[in-house]
């Protein structure tokens, strides 16, 4: 039983079937190379048209979730006059003056508006990349801050001193 790549050889052994002329080898060549470029392209394209459409997602996505967080922004503020009002309410009910009692609600809102202050300052430092930052500067990318610190002569070479 002879398969397909018998006969190959057996035709190639029998001086039949002849290598095609060196102008032919290279239109199958370009032809080959042709075809690899426009397959390229299209998938460029494609990738092009998925990346479009995923950032047109996103910005709808993200006008949406703008429009509910305002939204939860006014009730929430609302929820938490009326429930300073409330407390208030009830500090005078126990004796304290309005006075005593403004205070104390003012202070309370005042801690909770630090605490957020300090959480929002330690959230936007992780968004600072400095990771990502820190690899980019290494490869020679975006370090244009190093500028500032070259001028005062230590954050760079300190820096890399104790890298591996």
């Amino acid at each position: 039983m002879t398969g397909p790549d018998d006969t190959a050889a057996g035709d190639a052994g029998a001086g039949t079937d002849t290598p095609p002329h060196l102008d032919e080898s290279v239109r199958r060549i370009g032809a080959a190379g042709r075809a690899t470029l426009d397959s390229a392209l299209d998938t460029g394209r494609a990738l092009r048209k998925l990346v479009s459409a995923d950032l047109a997602l996103a910005r709808s996505a993200m006008g949406r979730a703008l429009a509910w967080v305002a939204v939860a922004i006014v009730f929430g503020a609302s929820a938490w006059l009326l429930s300073m009002g409330v407390l208030t309410a009830l500090l005078v009910r126990f004796g304290l003056t309005w006075l005593a009692a403004f205070s104390i609600c003012t202070v309370l809102s005042l801690v909770v508006t630090g605490v957020a202050i300090w959480r929002v300052s330690v959230f936007f430092d992780h968004a600072g990349m400095h990771a990502t930052r820190r690899q980019l500067a290494r490869l020679g990318i975006g370090d244009e801050g190093d500028d500032d610190a070259d001028a005062e002569g230590e954050s760079a070479p300190a820096t890399q001193a104790g890298a591996p």
